[in-house]
């Protein structure tokens, strides 16, 4: 009688201890998606700024993992070294910094790294603008090994330096490298050992995701040259798609929405496609493409399975950036929204199904996504940079984000 009885109040106390916060580790969080399961309820005014921290060059975003948040940069000493620091969540106070040198790099956005590291299994892989693959031990920030990518494939240089961020899946860490032989690499994420290399494109700036049922594993990367998928194990190219960009600028990421698969670039507009089964393996089938949906930065983001919405970007002597929702089954239009940011606006989906955006001007804007009407339900500008391009991050009622100055902590409404 007495167990009968313990279980309502058992019942009762786990419903009362809150979720646990979601971990945010990589690039685009922790489904390599941009979505989150945090909901965010609309503000009025500013949002409380937590704390702050002065930090070197870079736009690689922050990740936050076991309540630390850690951020890779260019060492705010003038020499040539890349660091990564781990934060208290809650506080900023510096749990530690590790940093290593590097060839002389210098861009004209700035000297630091582009990429996003990634943890998993207590280990966080690094990817710096000259190449240098790194991975850390989570706990005391040990270097574990370090692979130069530079030196051993002689990749042609990125204008900008290198920017994929690495991703991490079953025994691997892979890497769009650009080398002759060596397009995309998987490196063993326990020695750094090269398990297996692949094609002779060009690297671009964009970051891989993958895909597919356990067993199965595919992973897809935007070279240069285009869309092309790899088994994740062996590393068989499956299947290509051509998508170059006049401007050598590819910069966002493969996007799945259901069975269609979305890609971008500024100068090609943007694609819907179908992976089918053919007779040698994977048919691509080309559902439709829209060329007005130049992505720079920004990656696609669904919500549900029949809209997505997109953060095109417009080069020319006055940049602008405009927000469109699209139907996914054909890449119409149904609406758009002008002059959202510069050249550049992050997405990421909360777990109730709103959009946040981040521009590159500083503001933070919060949107209930109907794809009828643009619908804001929140605003607030709290930088006065126009440099903003690292995707930010949400962890525990926590919102971080970076300039290219300083790294932020902000409360979100409960």
């Amino acid at each position: 009688m007495t167990r009968l009885r313990t279980l309502p109040l058992l019942a009762l106390l786990l419903l009362a201890v809150p979720a646990l916060a979601e971990d945010w580790p990589g690039w685009l969080g922790p489904r390599r998606d941009g979505s989150s399961t945090a909901t965010i309820k609309p503000w009025k005014g500013d949002l409380e700024v937590v704390w702050k921290k002065g930090v070197g060059e870079g736009h690689s975003s922050p990740i936050v993992v076991g309540g630390k948040v850690f951020l890779h940069t260019k060492v705010q000493e003038d020499r040539e070294a890349e660091a990564v620091t781990a934060y208290d969540a809650k506080t900023g106070k510096v749990a530690w910094t590790k940093s290593y040198p590097r060839t002389k790099f210098k861009s004209l956005f700035g000297a630091g790294p582009q990429s996003t590291p990634t943890v998993s299994g207590g280990k966080l892989y690094s990817y710096g603008a000259t190449g240098l693959l790194t991975c850390f031990d989570v706990a005391k920030g040990k270097q574990l090994w370090q692979a130069d990518t530079l030196k051993d494939f002689a990749p042609p240089a990125l204008t900008f330096g290198a920017a994929c961020s690495p991703l991490v899946e079953g025994d691997n860490v892979y890497v769009n490298v650009g080398g002759k032989g060596a397009s995309v690499v998987a490196f063993g994420k326990e020695d750094g050992k090269v398990a297996w290399q692949q094609l002779d494109d060009r690297a671009s700036y964009s970051s891989g995701i993958a895909y597919g049922p356990k067993g199965k594993r595919e992973v897809a990367f935007l070279t240069q040259q285009g869309l092309r998928g790899f088994d994740a194990e062996e590393g068989k190219k499956l299947w290509e798609y051509k998508l170059v960009d006049k401007l050598n600028e590819s910069s966002t990421t493969p996007v799945f929405v259901g069975d269609t698969l979305l890609a971008s670039s500024v100068t090609f507009g943007m694609v819907g496609l179908k992976l089918e089964p053919g007779d040698d393996g994977v048919k691509v089938k080309e559902l439709w493409k829209n060329p007005a949906l130049t992505c720079y930065f920004s990656t696609p983001m669904p919500v549900g399975k029949k809209h997505v919405y997109v953060v095109a970007g417009k080069l020319s002597f006055t940049p602008s950036s405009t927000l469109y929702c699209v139907e996914v089954a054909t890449g119409k239009v149904t609406w758009k929204k002008d002059k959202v940011g510069k050249y550049h606006a992050a997405l990421m989906r909360t777990g109730d199904d709103k959009l946040l955006m981040l521009s590159d001007l500083g503001e933070l804007v919060l949107i209930d996504p109907d794809p009828k009407e643009y619908k804001e339900q929140a605003r607030t500008k709290f930088a006065k940079s126009d440099q903003i391009w690292a995707h930010p991050a949400v962890s525990g009622g926590l919102l971080y984000y970076r300039d290219e100055r300083d790294l932020y902590c902000l409360r979100l409404p409960e």
